[in-house]
């Protein structure tokens, strides 16, 4: 399915105008090397466009990018090889950049070997070709030599962006005479690359199209996923005997045809280097796309915000609106049909796929593929955000944000589990309730770090409501505090948070440590055994208050405890913790809000 899927997707590139080339592939060039017409580099331009970004404290930054042009089809074969108009520094002239110099010398003589390459393959294909460019050209190939040019003032010029750049060809004073787009190039390039085309080794059924067709033997690399070989990284490829039947060779054993693998890489190439349609999640690179065309573009833009909480796309904006909208109206129950329609610029019998790929040794291992309709999918994320709130202001939270609180604050280099996200990715698309170990492992982090803000408690509250509901119970978790709820957990954790407060409020400085640090886990697994201490404690702290705070907490506590069914649990299991996290996130909260309150009473 994901094959063919991106099949479709090449199929709305073309209707659009957005395919390239058969024989060309896009690369990105940053500099134009001026040639005169003997063959010397009379200067390096800067070709690379600026770029306008808007920060988030209101300023626009400028940053240079590449300009992205068509070149003959890139060589994808490993090691040194040759490329019909050539843009590699190294291959161009030869030269590495060491320590702010150039020299022509490595332990591998691998820049010796590459402009060796270029220039013999380069000549020969240049024969019988005559125009001003491509004359200049040739005379630089010929005449270039690498140990001569260590101080040519163009390329140090450009510092350590020399090895980096990627270079095209002009005419000197005239930098719209570009090699690349001489007609006689490409003509050579159409006659070269009819030659070398290869004749059909296999015909059989494709696997996609269900004609007879010639079967592609070896796929095309697909570049752009974190961790990724810089060469690119095969989705299909057979490179042991193993993976080989009915003596067939390579990917001959994949029925996909040549047709079908130009378009399926073609159009996964075309995502992974457009940031509108790709996010990373650890070493996950998420995909994106709906299909019908340009059209639909924006719908990604919608899953960036909803999902990423990126707002760094062109469509952000009713992205936000959309979502929030959408958020609101599920705190009535869950998100219907009738509050999506009334956005008219969502057509929600749109399809949209979502892949989750990442390097596993030479090929790359597909960790999810979701297929949904538009609009299922918007309300299945606007009610997994909806989930996620714990408090009246709304703050989406991101699957980064949710990812990285699973991990350590001490640790830097730490990954989720792939089997984890791929578990919250479907519950989010499909609206089932989250995987176990969410709630198991957020709760940990809670625990171990003694901390718990609004995205831990979201995700508790989320988890635990979500099982609810799909069990077709109520919901007992609400947004904030809830004086109502008699839930033995809910309440154990409201009372702790009271007990804290009172030990804060006692102490005459800042303490290095409270109960939280001391009792947290205990109290959140075994009440019974740790909550008839903290009281008596408490009663030593509430005597060190004023008058007005001793009645205060008294009441707090009394108001509690009369709830309790007469005893603490001895015991709380796993969904019953969360609660107890839940109920002291709640009470906790309460009063921050009062101390917010009463200094705006004495302002």
């Amino acid at each position: 399915m994901l094959i063919s899927a991106l099949c479709d997707y090449y199929d709305d590139l073309a209707r659009d105008g957005r395919v390239v080339p058969e024989g060309y592939s896009e690369q990105a060039v940053d500099y134009l090397a001026a040639l005169a017409p003997d063959g010397k580099i009379e200067s390096i331009i800067d070709w690379r466009l600026t770029e306008q970004v808007p920060m988030k404290n209101g300023k626009i930054k400028e940053r240079k990018v590449s300009r992205t042009v068509l070149l003959p089809k890139r060589s994808e074969k490993p090691g040194i090889d040759f490329n019909f108009i050539e843009h590699r520094p190294l291959y161009l002239f030869g030269l590495n950049f060491d320590s702010g110099s150039l020299t022509p010398d490595d332990n591998t003589d691998k820049a010796k070997k590459s402009h060796a390459l270029f220039c013999e393959k380069t000549l020969t294909a240049l024969e019988g070709l005559d125009s001003p460019v491509i004359n200049a050209f040739r005379e630089f190939v010929s005449g270039w030599n690498p140990s001569a040019e260590t101080e040519n003032p163009a390329l140090l010029s450009l510092g350590k962006a020399y090895e980096t750049g990627k270079y095209a060809f002009c005419l000197s004073g005239h930098p719209d005479v570009l090699l690349h787009e001489d007609p006689q190039i490409k003509n050579a390039w159409q006659s070269y690359s009819e030659s070398a085309a290869a004749v059909p080794e296999n015909l059989s059924v494709c696997a996609v199209t269900g004609e007879k067709l010639p079967i592609a033997r070896i796929h095309n690399k697909i570049k752009g996923i974190a961790g990724g070989q810089a060469s690119g990284t095969v989705l299909v490829g057979f490179k042991t005997t193993a993976g080989c039947s009915y003596g067939n060779e390579q990917s001959f054993n994949s029925n996909i045809s040549e047709n079908s693998m130009k378009k399926y890489t073609f159009a996964l190439n075309t995502l992974l280097a457009d940031k509108r349609h790709k996010q990373l999640l650890d070493d996950i690179t998420v995909v994106y796309w709906a299909t019908g065309g340009a059209a639909h573009e924006k719908y990604a833009d919608y899953l960036s915000y909803c999902l990423f909480g990126d707002d760094d796309k062109p469509d952000k904006d009713q992205a936000e609106k959309m979502l929030h909208s959408l958020v609101e109206k599920s705190r009535e129950g869950t998100v219907s049909a009738a509050a999506l329609a009334s956005f008219e610029e969502i057509d929600e019998n749109v399809t949209f796929y979502i892949l989750g790929i990442k390097p596993n040794a030479s090929r790359l291992s597909v960790k999810f593929f979701y297929r949904q309709k538009c609009g299922d999918l918007f309300k299945a994320t606007a009610q997994h955000q909806s989930d996620m709130q714990i408090g009246e202001v709304f703050k989406p939270i991101p699957l980064w944000r949710l990812k990285n609180e699973l991990k350590s604050p001490k640790s830097s280099k730490e990954n989720i589990d792939a089997s984890l996200l791929t578990a919250i990715f479907k519950s989010v698309i499909y609206g089932t309730p989250y995987p176990d170990y969410l709630l198991s492992g957020m709760m940990t982090r809670v625990k171990t770090d003694r901390t718990i803000n609004y995205v831990r408690a979201g995700v508790i509250k989320a988890c635990i409501n979500r099982k609810a509901r799909a069990k077709g119970q109520k919901e007992e978790l609400q947004l904030a505090l809830d004086i109502q709820n008699t839930n033995q957990a809910y309440l154990c954790g409201r009372l702790f948070a009271v007990l804290e407060h009172i030990q804060q409020a006692a102490a005459s400085a800042n303490l290095n440590r409270t109960i939280k640090d001391a009792y947290f886990s205990s109290a959140a697994s075994k009440p019974a055994l740790v909550f008839p201490k903290l009281l008596m404690l408490s009663q030593n702290h509430i005597k060190k208050l004023n008058e007005k705070s001793t009645v205060f907490y008294n009441k707090l506590i009394e108001e509690i405890v009369d709830k309790l069914n007469g005893e603490f649990p001895n015991t709380l299991l796993l969904d019953d913790q969360g609660r107890f996290m839940i109920g002291y996130y709640h009470q906790d909260q309460t009063f921050y809000q009062k101390k917010t309150e009463d200094n705006k009473e004495e302002q």
